[in-house]
């Protein structure tokens, strides 16, 4: 995901990867707890780690944990990896119903009913499209429509079938793979935040790139102090800052993710509708109950466009979204009412932005 979000950590603005495995500690805050950064490498991204705790060696083991539970995900919802979980159940035959793990049946559950409230927009089934189009951003050369209508004829989330009482997963029609990207490091980011809390550390934050998964607010605070960036690379406006607490939070856009063929920008994005990438320039900062959901979230409400994108939003209990687009080569903001009424961070309250 491009459009970014910031996140204030130690005093100072974080942009971008950092060293992995690093941590740090500040002495301004209460003395019986603790403030601790860490970063690591996973799903193509830098997980951040920021917990308060009474002393070093929880706050350490604790992190070591929500890792190693980070790890475990990867290996079950890569779709680079032929021998993780979801590739290998994307092998077995047509109308087959396959047993799976606990977590790759949650995923697949939540992003079925992300699709349902979506209309399709998002769609985990999506993978022979993405994968199409992954070779057509990589040769700059269109698809033929006769191979969109092959990864189309595979693609639906209708054409995957859930069982809840025996956990198990059906492919319905030949060709179909599942397409993660969208949900997995969001759900990755609220089950690290999850084991955190189980160990007794609930003022928190885990960050995947631009999906983070926030919990109590550190001590003293109304919560964590979150940055939404523009939609465009360059710009002289301020970010706006907000306090969130016990939230997701995730953004959604094409600021660095694209590519020009043919003299057209497309979006990494792909439009489920065309079988191509997005060519609406949109960003959206959407803020919902957890990190799983804001992230297939963002991504459904990029494919559906401002005004679609923004009745979807309204219509969810708990959902909140900034959406930037551009008009006319200039940058435009819709936010929808429940973002409105968000909590603005005021500089002074904020030793950041001193």
């Amino acid at each position: 995901m491009s459009l970014y979000l910031r996140w204030f950590l130690c005093g100072s603005l974080l942009l971008g990867t950092v060293p992995v495995w690093t941590g740090c500690r500040t002495s301004q805050f209460s003395k019986s707890l603790q403030r601790f950064s860490y970063a690591e490498l996973h799903m193509a991204t830098v997980f951040k780690i920021v917990v308060y705790a009474p002393d070093e060696h929880a706050a350490n083991q604790a992190a070591e944990a929500a890792y190693y539970r980070i790890n475990q995900l990867e290996d079950i919802l890569s779709d680079y990896d032929p021998r993780s979980e979801l590739m290998r159940f994307c092998q077995q035959p047509v109308g087959q119903p396959v047993a799976l793990s606990p977590d790759l049946y949650a995923v697949l559950d939540r992003a079925q009913r992300m699709s349902h409230v979506t209309g399709g927009a998002f769609d985990i089934t999506i993978g022979p499209m993405t994968q199409l189009w992954r070779a057509s951003r990589k040769s700059q050369r269109l698809p033929s429509d006769d191979q969109v209508a092959a990864a189309r004829a595979a693609t639906g989330y209708k054409k995957l079938r859930l069982d809840a009482r025996n956990q198990t997963a059906t492919l319905m029609v030949p060709g179909m793979r599942l397409d993660p990207g969208g949900i997995a490091k969001g759900y990755a980011a609220d089950q690290a935040l999850l084991l955190l809390r189980q160990r007794g550390l609930s003022r928190a934050m885990v960050a995947a790139g631009g999906d983070i998964a926030i919990g109590d607010p550190p001590p003293g605070k109304k919560g964590w102090s979150i940055a939404i960036d523009s939609l465009t690379e360059s710009t002289h406006q301020t970010a706006p800052v907000y306090w969130l607490r016990n939230a997701g939070i995730s953004t959604s856009g094409d600021t660095s993710q694209y590519v020009e063929i043919q003299g057209k920008r497309y979006s990494h994005i792909v439009d489920f509708r065309t079988g191509l990438g997005l060519t609406e320039r949109i960003g959206v900062s959407l803020v919902a109950r957890d990190a799983t959901t804001s992230d297939a979230g963002a991504t459904a409400i990029s494919v559906l466009g401002v005004r679609h994108g923004s009745d979807c939003v309204e219509s969810q209990p708990g959902w909140a979204a900034r959406v930037t687009f551009l008009e006319n080569n200039h940058v435009q903001i819709r936010e929808t009412r429940r973002f409105r009424h968000l909590a603005p961070v005021v500089q002074d309250d904020n030793e950041s932005l001193r």
